[in-house]
């Protein structure tokens, strides 16, 4: 029995590495680390192995005493507002972004916010324990515990997102939503439409295997589309469990995590909301983020990778707005995890007080070229320890000199390189990008193990 927690929680292919009999004892584990007077709030996405995955947690779970309180499929931060409003541990079932043979497990410390890094240490303890000894019998009678289904937990997640606005409206503006057909193929189009906005909606109906299947925030070209044959005002995107956005202007442009950032961290300052005059953003953001909020006097604040690591820095430094270049953003204020359709029903607003388009609005960034690669290997992990790999990495880095900069670091979800370029020149960039690669593919096959 292997886990180990990543950027995002757990994944694998579903019924290969991820069982349900692994999903059963990370149940077992979950349920005595996080004790908690308070039912288990347990949520999924719309993947064929959901309901399957499903069971096992909440069968380990229930085995260890804990009760379970069922939301079914929700965005992962309908998951996490439900636990915060019960002060309650949770868990969702999904693999985010990743296609629908994978899943996942993201658990929530009681209150909502993703468990630190502590505690994820502590559960692979437990999970090691379970896997090398035979369980101690659990509770029986009265202390086993029983799952219940919680019907309302939908509306109250589209009555929080109808709420934030403060009973503002989206009345007059056309967007188009692209649900990714997941997690929130019902509830962003249910409080778009409650806030008064005309809404299109594309790729919204499940069927357990075409999530995230050349739609949503990372196949977003049938969203652009849509956008301009309806003559929409905007369009949003959403990923498999609708924690993050790409949203689309009226020219059918993208306009991503970096430059909704700079939107609201700027429409927030000026109505004085934006606390500590900062927004904390990733060492992914492109260098035009920080360019395009420092005449407004806002810092950056640059953390790792990782929304978990976004809301550490927001509360360590009681500040109200961070998020991730991928579009994650959270709104510490409105809740303890990124929120997708939250930001974009924000966007939406800003748009509409301003009377801006989206285009407009995202023109405050010049972006500084910026050339991604994603490197398929084995084993990315070994390179964290290759001295000469990281030497030669620094070499491509001092030769772009203050015009640049390189980012390579392996996927905390995927078993993936990613390597990221900045630079004024374009061509320096991709060329810079092209010798990254090759010395990650290189370093890699040199730390592979022999076949015998």
């Amino acid at each position: 029995m292997t886990l180990r927690f990543g950027t995002d929680g757990v994944r694998g292919i579903a019924n290969v590495e991820l069982t349900s009999e692994l999903v059963t004892a990370l149940g077992r584990a979950a349920a005595r680390v996080l004790e908690s007077d308070q039912p288990f709030v347990v949520g999924r996405d719309t993947r064929r192995s959901g309901p399957m995955l499903e069971a096992a947690l909440v069968a380990g779970l229930c085995a260890e005493g804990a009760d379970v309180v069922l939301v079914g499929v929700l965005p992962t931060p309908g998951v996490a507002h439900a636990a915060r409003e019960r002060g309650a541990p949770a868990a969702m079932i999904s693999a985010s972004h990743n296609s629908f043979g994978d899943n996942g497990v993201k658990l929530f410390a009681p209150g909502g916010r993703k468990i630190p890094e502590h505690l994820e240490r502590e559960v692979e303890q437990e999970l090691r324990a379970l896997a090398v000894s035979q369980p101690e019998p659990g509770p029986d009678g009265f202390g086993v515990g029983v799952s219940s289904e919680a019907r309302g937990a939908f509306d109250d997640y589209v009555a929080m997102l109808v709420d934030s606005l403060q009973g503002r409206h989206l009345t007059g503006l056309h967007v188009v939503v692209d649900c990714g057909n997941g997690a929130a193929f019902r509830a962003a189009p249910t409080a778009l439409r409650a806030l008064g906005a005309t809404v299109d909606v594309i790729h919204a109906s499940p069927d357990g295997v075409n999530i995230n299947a050349r739609c949503g925030s990372t196949h977003p070209e049938d969203l652009q589309e849509a956008v301009l044959v309806a003559r929409a005002d905007a369009g949003l995107a959403f990923d498999g469990d609708a924690d993050r956005v790409i949203a689309v202007d009226e020219r059918g442009e993208l306009v991503d995590g970096d430059e909704i950032l700079a939107i609201a961290g700027i429409d927030l300052h000026d109505r004085t909301l934006l606390r500590g005059d900062a927004v904390v953003a990733t060492v992914m953001s492109n260098l035009g983020l920080r360019r395009a909020l420092e005449p407004y006097g806002i810092e950056v604040i640059e953390t790792s990778v990782g929304d978990r690591n976004v809301l550490d820095v927001l509360e360590q430094r009681n500040l109200s707005l961070g998020g991730e270049q991928s579009g994650h953003v959270i709104y510490a204020d409105h809740a303890t995890t990124g929120d997708g359709t939250l930001t974009g029903v924000f966007l939406l607003d800003t748009m509409s007080r301003r009377g801006r388009s989206l285009s407009e609005l995202a023109s405050v960034i010049t972006r500084v070229p910026q050339v991604l690669r994603n490197v398929a290997v084995a084993g990315a992990e070994s390179l964290s320890h290759d001295a000469a790999f990281w030497s030669r990495v620094r070499d491509v880095d001092d030769e772009l000199g203050p015009d640049g900069r390189v980012l390579v670091r392996p996927s905390g979800t995927e078993p993936l390189v990613r390597v990221m370029v900045e630079a004024t020149d374009p061509e320096a960039a991709e060329a810079a990008a092209e010798r990254l690669v090759d010395l990650v593919e290189h370093a890699a096959t040199r730390a592979a193990p022999a076949r015998l």
